[in-house]
Order: C-alpha cells, then sequence, then structure tokens
C-alpha cells in the first residue's frame, strides 16, 4: 500500500501539489513548538530501507571519535524492528517527523524532508546524495519541476560533472557544493589486494574462481506501483556452459527492486542483492557488468573492467534520457545480446580494459580520500 501511494504523490501532479502545499505548512506550524536539541542527529539512508551507504559511513565515524560521542544519533527505517541495536524510528511517521523538527543535524543520501518543505532555520542539513548520475535525475526528468535543495547547508560532489548535474537537477547552490566524494566511496580508494582477498573469504569465493558483479539498475514499475519486479533477459544456464569453469556470478538487483523474477541462483549464480556492504562485493570482483547503474562510477574508483549490458538500451534511454552518450563515455561500448557480453569477456584484454576504466574514472570522479573526515568536521564544525 505505502508503495502504490508514493507511485500515485509521484505521477499525479495534482495530488503531489496539494500534498506538498498542506503538509509543508502543517509541519512548519508543529516545528514552532519543538525546540531544536542541539546534539540530536537523524541518518536516512535511501529513505529507511536500509542501514548502509555514506550516512553509516559517517556514523560509524563518529561513534569511532570519543569527541562526537555526546550527540544522540536517531535512524529512521521502514522497519526499525530490523534494527534492534539501533536507536531508531519508522520512517514517514509523527515520531519520524518530530524528531526531524527537534534535530539539528539532518544527514541523508535521498531527503529527509520527504518532498515537503519544513527545515527550521540554524538546522544543518548534510545531502552525500548516493551515486554520479548517467541518467536524467530530478528536475531533468521529463515533467519533474519540484526539486529544490536550496535549504541544504551541504552537498557532496564527486567532480565537477556532480557540479553541473546538481545544479540543474536539484537547483543546488554552488556554495553547498562539499568537494570531498562520497564517504562510502573513500573505503574503495583505500583498497588493495590484500583487502580483496579479504573480501574474497568473506564471501567464500573459491580459490581459482574469478568473480563477476552483476549489478543492473532499477527499473520502473509497470503495475502501478504494486510492485518494482524485474526479469532480466538472462539464460544463466548459457552463462555457465561459456564461464562456469572460471567464473563466479554475484547478482545484485537495486535497492529499489522488489523481486527479481527468473533467476535461480547456485553455486555459478549467487544472490548477493540482500548482502548490506556493496563496497565488499565490489573489492571482491574482478569484473563489473551493469547497464545504466551510477554503480559503474562507484566501481571505476577500483579502476577494473566495466562492461555494459544493455538489453533495453533503446527504449530506456528513450524513456529516461541520460546526461552523455554511453557509448562515447563509459570505458567500452555496450553490449546489446547475451552472446555479444560472453564473448567480451571470454576474450578481454584485462589490463586494456582496467585502463580503459582508469580514463573513466578520472574524467568522472576527482575527490574520494578523506571525504568522511570531512563531512564530519564540516557539519558539526569541529
Amino acid at each position: 500500500m505505502r508503495n502504490r501511494l508514493i507511485y500515485i504523490l509521484k505521477h499525479n501532479k495534482v495530488i503531489q501539489k496539494l500534498y506538498v502545499i498542506i503538509m509543508s505548512f502543517v509541519f512548519k506550524i508543529w516545528g514552532l513548538f519543538l525546540k531544536t536539541d542541539e546534539k540530536l542527529v537523524i541518518f536516512v539512508s535511501f529513505m529507511g530501507k536500509n542501514f548502509n551507504d555514506s550516512p553509516k559511513t559517517i556514523y560509524d565515524y563518529m561513534q569511532n571519535h570519543q569527541e562526537y560521542k555526546e550527540y544522540r544519533c536517531v535512524w529512521a527505517f521502514e522497519h526499525p524492528e530490523d534494527f534492534p541495536h539501533l536507536n531508531a524510528v519508522r520512517i514517514d511517521t509523527p515520531a519520524y517527523f518530530k524528531t526531524a523538527l527537534k534535530a539539528k543535524y539532518w544527514i541523508t543520501n535521498t531527503n529527509i524532508e520527504r518532498g515537503l518543505k519544513f527545515k527550521k532555520k540554524g538546522q544543518i542539513y548534510l545531502n552525500t546524495w548516493h551515486g554520479i548520475a548517467l541518467k536524467y535525475i530530478g528536475n531533468d526528468c521529463p515533467g519533474r519541476k519540484d526539486y529544490n535543495f536550496d535549504t541544504v547547508n551541504y552537498l557532496t560532489v564527486s567532480g565537477d560533472y556532480d557540479e553541473k548535474v546538481f545544479k540543474s537537477a536539484f537547483n543546488a547552490k554552488s556554495e553547498s557544493y562539499l568537494k570531498c566524494g562520497m564517504p562510502r566511496n573513500e573505503e574503495l580508494w583505500l583498497a588493495d589486494d590484500a583487502k580483496k582477498q579479504e573480501m574474497r573469504r568473506k564471501l567464500g569465493i573459491p580459490e581459482g574462481k574469478k568473480v563477476i558483479l552483476y549489478a543492473p539498475t532499477w527499473r520502473e514499475s509497470t503495475d502501478g506501483g504494486k510492485s518494482y519486479a524485474i526479469k532480466p533477459p538472462i539464460h544463466f544456464d548459457e552463462w555457465k556452459k561459456s564461464l562456469g569453469d572460471d567464473y563466479v556470478i554475484l547478482f545484485r538487483a537495486h535497492h529499489q527492486t522488489t523481486k527479481v523474477l527468473g533467476i535461480e541462483y547456485d553455486y555459478f549464480v549467487r544472490n548477493a542483492s540482500d548482502y548490506p556492504a556493496v563496497n565488499d562485493l565490489m573489492i571482491a570482483a574482478d569484473m563489473l557488468i551493469t547497464d545504466y547503474s551510477a554503480i559503474a562510477f562507484d566501481f571505476s574508483v577500483l579502476c577494473k573492467p566495466i562492461l555494459c549490458y544493455a538489453y533495453d538500451y533503446d527504449s530506456y534511454l528513450a524513456e529516461r534520457g541520460t546526461y552523455f552518450n554511453m557509448d562515447e563515455k563509459y570505458p567500452n561500448k555496450s553490449c546489446r545480446t547475451e552472446e555479444e557480453l560472453l564473448s567480451r569477456i571470454n576474450n578481454m584484454d584485462y589490463d586494456m580494459e582496467c585502463n580503459n576504466t582508469k580514463r573513466f574514472r578520472d574524467e568522472f570522479v576527482q575527490y574520494g580520500v578523506g571525504a568522511t573526515e570531512k563531512c564530519v568536521s564540516t557539519t558539526f564544525g569541529g
């Protein structure tokens, strides 16, 4: 039901506008009666779906540094009962909005105001966002002009490209930019071969096997918001014949995908969708297969091969639109069929593909090391 309501709000402009006007007014009035707590911090990752990403990296940093022990941290989740070790509230409830109105500090990778406008003067809002954009986002999407990050105090950017996109997509203020990269990716910048072997052991990868991380992007609902299932046209039995002696596939669906159809998992294809730390998967992997996902930019930090399997290239890009031509900017031209993809893997010049990825990284990702400390010290004025 909740997903259905979100879908309606997203796609019915009249209802959306009325909702924003009315509820923003209600919360602004409520906020007048709630005193700001100078030591309260609210965290939200991926709209309350997860305990991960840059907000978790920042939270962990605070927990491990004595100078931040006096701050009280509250997480917002769709299912707070799944996180009994954390001080948590259920997102989109009165308790959530009360916490947001009281907290001096807001830290998220998506949003805190849930599409509304109720931030009070004096509250500090850090938005790390959650990826470098290939597809149009925010106001750059057809029919969307409702994104406005003018209340965000600090917005992390990973390079010059982010600065341009965020200005148009979010109406972001250039003075809010933190030129440090995403805290979640700092671990990737620091990963070495010893870390890779550690992650392989953690994931139980057999000795002598190479690892392919396959991570397709999110697809829009096809049933009016009832579900966000995907059924990629994949024939892993054929992959197994071609690659099974040498590879293990880690399949990871987008966090907003509610169900993956048509895939049977076994020793060759492993379900990594619910694994909590995507960085572990990227560090362990020898290469990435994706399509239009921002994970390509994250993975590029590691300078390992990236293959784009774009089976619905024409239809998907016609619907969503992109900031640049993928086949011109990505490390190599996209594959449109499984046969082409498998041939590319089996005939890969690994070192050349690593260099291609480095070129891609250098164009889009200029910042990374020191991101976490930069975010914390700037937000809390340390």
